[in-house]
């Protein structure tokens, strides 16, 4: 453990109570392309209803509003942390949602394979048990548990990012909401899992489910002292096999798990009653699900390697002009984000609740899914990249052979849960709903190599996550004929227990930008300055939103405090459009450079909409995207082909010496 004196450790800042005239100010510009759009398709004049909104907002500040911030400025004071994060956030964001966490709340994530891994494995050549699970399967099953835990000790004994710095201090507070934690399923809103205050058996062990089957599997030794030690890679591995041959043994006999994963996956409201009746009747599974809650984090070995029927709307979603090879490798693509996301074969084997879970399938493929509330994407991204950045180390595997006996604190464990023909029933109507859950998901990754960051930067000279962004706004345009509503997140880690703000992407300059780009009489040089502009205002929206001077978030707090009971109300939260400018249907968020991970994703907010998540590299752009089958105004198929359209647009607009001429121009 690193010593320094408390004076060295920099402090993060709280998180602001933004200006509410600002605020206000702020709201007003961003609905201005709205009602541009509205008095283009006949509606009230844009200085009409520019002038009412800002009537409304006048008369806010001067009266509602102006007892609104004064009671968040109180609640702020009285909050240990700030604002928003101790009050609001992670109950609006996430836990008063009712929807299932499959698809709709939990993020996936798709690793690249490991190279040190032998071909005839990744191809699925040594399935040869009654398990259906592989030898290098659970061997990378077991390594990437270790290198995830030993990311994990080495941030608690900041031997990695060490609390003197800001990103320290942030990396560490998030990572440590990954671990030993679950969301509980609640009438109205769930809650989150408490870790356990000392050191227990479960919590130094891992959620292992084969076959739908749960098991605790012990990770760490001694597991109750004070100051366990994170077990090798070898002895990790031994225990999973050890509990692959109880598996085997079940199967040989005929057992069935009952499917607790899939109820996991159901309506919130469905699941806590569910719970709620197997807590009550069978007072046995308490002590299972607390286990559950508890342990580090789950691991889900899959029986089966998911590819595409050829016949299914995944198989037929490929480009009519891709030659075989390349359609074979995009079906395989899409396969493994699907297999993370989760599929009807493998629905099961996953609790969805738990805030990360890696996933490892037959033929090696792995990836990481969770529940989204605790923390945002980025972190378990991070932990994921420490994980595969190093292939499984053979060494790491030799020496003396393990073995698992019946001492050891209990190496294992099986977390059965005892259920009567009612549940069963309920499990099956449970996997009946999450079927057409995942039937409706319309995913798929995208993988654009025509250029990446470096083109963006160097050449094009503009910032890439903005370049990207007007991208993503001329092509819901190209394939919608209107614009709409766009999220984009942004950090605000700057501060203690921040977590996100808005950026609204859709604005006056990136309308222009995109009309721009619509006009035939417009020329290379005007769409570029268009462009520039919108980037230039996404830049500064960008900053303000990280920096807490952002508006949604302030206007959520105000709103919330509001008391409709006592008769308080305002025009300006009521109007129509306060509503329809915060209608996210495209839902977007930039990960990271992502070299280490085949794609990623997250369900659209809305089911005429989209969710869209990216991975901005040096020489390429992933771009993950998820839209309904059932909506007739989505395709991702669709919208892939025209973002690769609109890219090659955009390249041409900023060629070199196009780019070089405006700058000339300007000395």
């Amino acid at each position: 453990m690193l010593s320094r004196s408390a004076s060295s450790t920099p402090k993060l800042p709280r998180l602001p109570v933004p200006d509410l005239r600002k605020t206000l100010n702020k709201y007003l510009t961003s609905v201005e392309p709205f009602l541009l759009e509205d008095e283009l398709r006949g509606g009230m004049s844009f200085n009409s209803a520019y002038a009412l909104r800002k009537k409304w907002a006048d008369e806010f500040e001067s009266g509602i509003g102006a007892v609104l911030q004064e009671r968040l400025v109180a609640l702020d004071r009285f909050s240990p942390n700030n604002w928003l994060d101790d009050n609001f956030w992670i109950d609006k964001a996430y836990l008063e949602w009712r929807a299932p966490l499959l698809v709709n709340s939990n993020w996936w994530l798709a690793f690249h394979e490991d190279s040190m891994i032998p071909q005839s494995a990744v191809k699925g050549e040594t399935n040869n048990n009654r398990v259906g699970t592989t030898f290098w399967q659970v061997r990378r099953a077991a390594w990437l548990i270790h290198r995830m835990l030993d990311f994990k000790e080495k941030l608690d004994t900041q031997e990695l990012h060490p609390e003197t710095t800001r990103t320290g201090i942030w990396l560490r507070g998030s990572t440590s909401k990954l671990f030993n934690i679950a969301r509980r399923p609640k009438r109205l809103g769930d809650t989150l899992s408490t870790p356990p205050g000392s050191p227990t058996l479960q919590a130094r062990s891992l959620l292992l489910m084969v076959h739908d089957w749960c098991y605790r599997v012990t990770v760490y030794h001694p597991p109750t002292s004070s100051s366990p030690v994170l077990m090798s890679p070898k002895e990790i591995e031994a225990r999973i096999r050890a509990v692959i041959l109880d598996v085997e043994d079940r199967l040989a006999r005929g057992e069935r798990a009952f499917p607790i994963g899939v109820l996991s996956g159901d309506n919130r409201d469905c699941w806590a009653d569910n719970l709620e009746y197997l807590l009550n009747k069978f007072p046995t599974n308490e002590t299972t699900y607390d286990a559950m809650l508890h342990s580090v984090m789950g691991l889900s070995l899959d029986h089966t390697t998911y590819t595409f029927k050829p016949s299914s709307p995944d198989g037929s979603s490929l480009p009519t002009h891709a030659t075989h090879t390349r359609a074979a490798a995009q079906s395989q693509l899409d396969a493994h984000l699907h297999t993370i996301r989760s599929t009807h074969l493998n629905v099961s084997n996953r609790f969805f609740d738990k805030a990360l879970t890696l996933i490892v399938d037959p033929s090696t493929r792995a990836g990481a899914t969770g529940e989204h509330s605790p923390c945002d994407a980025l972190v378990p991204s991070i932990v994921a990249e420490y994980a595969i950045v190093e292939g499984v180390d053979p060494d790491a595997f030799q020496g003396t052979t393990v073995t698992i006996g019946t001492g050891d604190e209990a190496p294992w464990e099986r977390l059965d849960w005892v259920a009567d023909e009612h549940m069963w029933e309920q499990a099956r109507a449970s996997e009946q709903r999450a079927q057409k859950i995942l039937d409706d998901s319309d995913d798929s990754v995208l993988w654009f190599e025509g250029y990446g960051t470096d083109w963006i930067k160097d050449i094009a000279n503009l910032s890439p996550d903005a370049f990207i962004q007007m991208a993503l706004q001329l092509v819901w345009y190209k394939t919608r004929g209107e614009f709409t509503a766009t999220y984009e997140t942004v950090l605000t880690r700057m501060f203690k227990h921040g977590r996100t703000e808005t950026l609204r992407t859709f604005t006056r300059e990136s309308r222009d930008w995109v009309l721009s780009m619509l006009d035939p009489r417009a020329s290379r040089m005007q769409r570029y300055k268009c462009l520039q502009a919108a980037i230039t205002t996404h830049a500064r929206l960008t900053r303000e939103a990280a920096t807490g001077r952002g508006i949604d978030r302030h206007l959520l707090g105000l709103r919330l405090l509001m008391r409709p009971i006592n008769g308080e109300h305002s025009p300006f939260f009521e109007d129509e459009l306060f509503e329809r400018s915060a209608r996210w249907k495209l839902s977007t968020s930039g990960l990271s450079a992502g070299h280490l991970f085949k794609g990623t994703g997250f369900g659209a907010v809305y089911d005429d909409g989209y969710g869209i998540n990216y991975l901005a590299a040096p020489a390429m752009i992933k771009f993950g995207i998820e839209s309904k089958f059932s909506s007739t105004l989505t395709s991702t198929q669709r919208f892939k082909e025209v973002v690769v359209e609109v890219l090659d647009e955009m390249h041409l607009v900023c060629l070199e010496e196009n780019v070089a001429d405006i700058i000339t121009s300007h000395l």
